[in-house]
């Protein structure tokens, strides 16, 4: 089997190996190609009750200083892909925080129902509720959008975990099916079906009752 490391691209080892000898330039490539993935994973995950209180720049800030401290033992004994290596970083330091900040909060999120209980924290039914409606908070769609965000909320607590997660992954983070499939631990094939599984019944849901539209 190839090294994780053969799964980065040609320029991606070379900055890998540039960096791991202490060139700062190279590392800096390397993690500012990432910052928007790394943001987006960030604002999905973030827990709301911190949104405000947590800067998302900061998480990754944080993040990206263990990075380049770790990074010749990741060039040493690559374990996964760079870029799932430092989304993995970035989401422990995120955990950390939401210990710090809700403690034995953390769990109690009122009805919310956690979509996968992986590594990192979780991405929420109302998050991705929230993500799938946008930001139109216009007086005369509220009605038609509680509703639907009711709807949507109901089908995503109802749905398999790992449809859930694959979901989050696929269509709000922007993962390859070949990384989702490398997160959740399964094969790609599967990670594919479950991803299309999750995407037709929120497609049914959101084309179903007032106000209904695709996605």
């Amino acid at each position: 089997m190839a090294s994780p490391l053969a799964s980065n691209s040609s320029a991606t080892t070379r900055l890998i190996e540039r960096a791991a000898r202490g060139e700062s330039e190279p590392l800096g490539e390397l993690l500012l190609r990432h910052r928007a993935r790394l943001r987006r994973m960030v604002g999905l995950r973030l827990d709301r009750r911190l949104q405000g209180r947590i800067d998302p720049s900061d998480v990754i800030q944080e993040a990206s200083l263990e990075a380049a401290e770790r990074l010749p033992e990741y060039a040493r004994g690559p374990t996964m892909p760079f870029f799932l290596w430092l989304r993995l970083l970035t989401g422990q330091r995120l955990q950390v925080l939401h210990r710090r900040h809700l403690g034995a909060r953390m769990r109690d999120a009122g009805r919310e129902v956690a979509l996968y209980r992986g590594a990192l924290p979780e991405a929420t039914s109302v998050a991705l509720a929230a993500q799938l409606l946008g930001r139109d908070t216009r007086p005369s769609e509220a009605a038609v959008r509680a509703e639907r965000k009711l709807r949507l909320q109901e089908a995503l607590n109802g749905m398999d975990p790992l449809d859930r997660e694959a979901l989050a992954l696929r269509h709000f983070e922007h993962l390859t099916t070949g990384e989702a499939a490398q997160v959740l631990g399964i094969t790609a094939a599967a990670a594919g079906k479950r991803y299309l599984r999750a995407l037709e019944r929120l497609r049914e849901i959101l084309t179903q009752g007032p106000g209904g539209a695709g996605f």
